[in-house]
């Protein structure tokens, strides 16, 4: 809250703001603190923000944060810059900014925005609002995004392969215009232009192949570049109304838009065979979504709701995948280049319906039953051509492939609150699927080299089924207790009655009709305990225990049968103390453990591949202390530890998280008076990465400031 409002108690002591201030942290560096309604001593009476913080009865609707500050950091910076999602250099400018003014007689202007340079982060939003008529509001925000475009460690050898230049980074904006017609007792109506895009570079979860010994090909350590600019129009009309017990409305919403990503990956990087391959994928498409809904009483106790929606999308699509001596070349042959295409062209259409019903009923006091239902239809065909190439031979290919989808999903949620101090409700979620897919052709073979075309035709079906029970009981006062769990079965059938691959033991490629039948199966039950000793503290601690496991079913003629394909149990443990030993100080810690192993029959036979280890616990501290009726003082610590990698390069790909993080953060507040306030921050980490062979560690340090004037 930045306005103060009239105090109804002017002479309330202002130490007792301590339990309307929430801190915002960015990871664990704090950034910025704003005050807002925090639990505090159940014996005091509720304060406004004028009460708490001002202690006077002025209004106001005006303010301006003027920060300043910066990240210093040493070790990987493109890491400390992903982490916390700040420049590595200073920052600063207008951290917050509103402005509103009567123009005219119920019409005001209103103005926010903030703007800090260095870090592309800015929005601005002006809106010109008449009361019971309708408002204009214009839009335009953007920000940005870093990442670490770092590859995989090689233990052996200890390389590690990374980009050479500081954090890449992604831009996202928007400028949108916005006009409604809001006349008290009338349908209301609201047009909205928007134009969004994303543009810049991240890291990609692809990488190429490298000789890390000079005697053995690794796939996947060498970075790869993921670079995007896109671009996308919307255009949207929706209508509303009130009649008697009735809301209502209908829409309209149009998109066009043209996508233009490229992946850049490096073969054999730093080798005297070393080639770059250029992946360019480009898409335009046009799409017009049509929606509708009402909600109404039928009676006091009874709520019925029903939503209708149709999209159309129409898409175009292009591309190739050429290999050279650097990026974003023409295709040149070249008995080196592995399997690629060129001249890729193509299209796609779909179809969505999708319809549903809700019904909310109140058969007996406190009995709450809600039965829904959602009908979804897909329909969709897509083709393509292109040239494939391999070395210094090339040839065409075609493919395409059409289906549909008729998905019924059925949910019912039952609540009863009949018993004195308990609660109990149950569900269920069932869902069923039918469809085909046809599909033909595909990247072809080059010099009879490559994968062989593909006639597939297969009818699919899936059924999902989820169960859920829980219960929250009150033994004792400032006592409760949550117990709960859930059972989950998503199962998927396929029949192929025409297949091109053949899926016995001696076939050399059988997908993709190799697997008849996959299941995921999910076991979860968790317990919450609450506990107030005493009014100043409170205690909740948590376990939640889940099993999971996929098994899967190939063709019989595989001469393989039904096996249990993965196992993943976890466990969390969690308890979280808050104690306020003072109504000047209030203390916050918790911890958190996380047990997690996934297991495959790999494991049994192999020592390439481990059972998965994804154990993590963290401890947090925080504390809030008002020094002064001026002054407030905020200490923060985090620590996080992942033990998990295991250097198996010897056998295989060496997997696992192994990364510890040590964090510290300090800000004190000062109000002036009731116009001006300054704040200042202080944040430390500290971050080890074992998996990287140390190559991700870090240490930063933020120092920011801020000032704030009201008026």
């Amino acid at each position: 809250m930045k306005t103060k409002l009239a105090s109804k108690k002017p002479g309330e002591q202002a130490a007792r703001r301590l339990y309307y201030r929430r801190c915002i942290v960015v990871g664990a560096m704090l950034v910025s603190c704003s005050p807002a309604a925090q639990a505090g001593s159940t014996n005091s009476p509720a304060l406004t923000p004028a009460e708490s913080f001002e202690g006077g009865t002025n209004t106001y609707s005006n303010w301006i944060d003027l920060s300043a500050g910066g990240l210093m950091t040493s070790g990987n910076n493109a890491q400390a810059q992903q982490r916390y999602q700040l420049s590595d250099s200073a920052f600063g400018g207008i951290s917050d900014l509103h402005l509103q003014q009567d123009v005219a007689k119920k019409t005001t202007l209103t103005v926010d925005g903030y703007s800090l340079f260095d870090q592309n982060d800015y929005k601005l939003t002006l809106r010109l609002q008449r009361e019971d008529f309708g408002y204009v509001r214009f839009n335009v925000s953007d920000f940005r995004t870093w990442y670490n475009g770092a590859g995989g460690y090689y233990p052996p050898t200890g390389v590690q392969y990374q980009l050479p230049n500081d954090a890449l980074y992604l831009d996202r904006g928007e400028i949108s215009v916005e006009a409604g017609l809001t006349p008290k007792d009338l349908p209301q109506a609201v047009f909205k232009y928007t134009h969004s895009f994303r543009d810049g570079e991240k890291s990609s979860t692809i990488w190429g192949p490298v000789h890390p010994d000079l005697t053995t090909t690794i796939a996947g350590v060498a970075p790869s570049i993921y670079s995007i600019n896109e671009k996308v129009d919307s255009y949207a009309l929706d209508v509303t109304h009130h009649i008697s017990t009735t809301d209502f409305g209908a829409g309209v919403r149009y998109d066009t838009a043209s996508l233009a990503d490229t992946r850049q990956e490096t073969f054999y990087q730093g080798e005297p065979i070393q080639q770059k391959v250029t992946d360019q994928q480009g898409t335009s498409y046009d799409m017009l979504n049509l929606h509708a809904f009402s909600e109404t009483w039928l009676k006091n106790n009874l709520f019925l709701s029903v939503g209708y929606n149709f999209a159309n999308l129409d898409n175009t699509f292009s591309g190739s995948r050429v290999y050279g001596d650097d990026f974003d070349v023409a295709y040149s042959p070249n008995p080196l280049n592995g399997l690629g295409y060129t001249s890729l062209n193509g299209g796609s259409h779909e179809q969505q319906h999708v319809a549903n019903v809700n019904l909310m009923a109140t058969p007996v006091k406190n009995l709450t039953i809600v039965p829904s239902l959602r009908v979804h239809q897909d329909d969709w065909d897509a083709n393509s051509s292109g040239v494939g190439t391999l070395g210094n031979n090339s040839g065409p290919y075609t493919s395409s492939s059409a289906g549909e989808m008729l998905e019924v999903q059925q949910c019912l949620d039952v609540r009863y609150t009949g018993v004195t101090n308990w609660v109990f409700y149950s569900g269920a979620e069932l869902t069923e699927s039918s469809g085909n897919l046809d599909q033909n052709g595909g990247l072809t073979q080059v010099s009879g080299i490559g994968p062989a075309p593909v006639q597939c035709y297969s009818d699919n079906t899936t059924w999902f089924q989820k169960y859920f029970v829980g219960t929250r009981w009150y033994p004792y006062r400032r006592t409760s207790i949550d117990l709960g769990g859930y059972y989950k079965n998503n199962q998927y059938n396929y029949n192929f009655p025409n297949d091109s691959t053949y899926n016995g033991a001696t076939s050399a490629d059988r997908y993709p009709a190799y697997l008849v039948m996959q299941s995921f199966q999910t076991y979860d039950g968790n317990v919450r305990f609450t506990f107030r000793p005493l009014q100043n503290i409170a205690l909740v601690s948590r376990y939640e225990y889940q099993w999971s496991t996929i098994n899967t079913t190939p063709d019989a003629i595989s001469g393989l049968g039904a096996s249990q394909s993965e196992s993943l149990t976890s466990q969390i443990i969690a308890q979280n103390v808050t104690w306020t030993p003072w109504s000047r100080l209030c203390l916050q810690a918790g911890f958190n453990y996380v047990l997690s192993t996934t297991k495959t029959p790999a494991t049994d036979y192999s020592q390439a591949v481990l059972n998965s280890q994804n154990n993590y616990w963290t401890v947090t501290f925080n504390s809030a202390l008002v020094l002064d009726e001026k002054t407030d003082l905020n200490l923060g610590f985090l620590y996080y530890q992942a033990s998990d990698y295991n250097n198996n390069s010897s056998y295989g790909l060496p997997l696992g998280a192994g990364a510890e993080e040590t964090s510290l953060t300090a800000a004190i507040t000062r109000r002036i008076n009731q116009h001006l306030r300054v704040n200042l921050k202080y944040a430390f980490s500290h971050y080890n990465d074992w998996a990287s062979g140390g190559n991700n560690n870090y240490t930063a340090q933020m120092v920011y400031s801020s000032l704030q004037y009201q008026f």
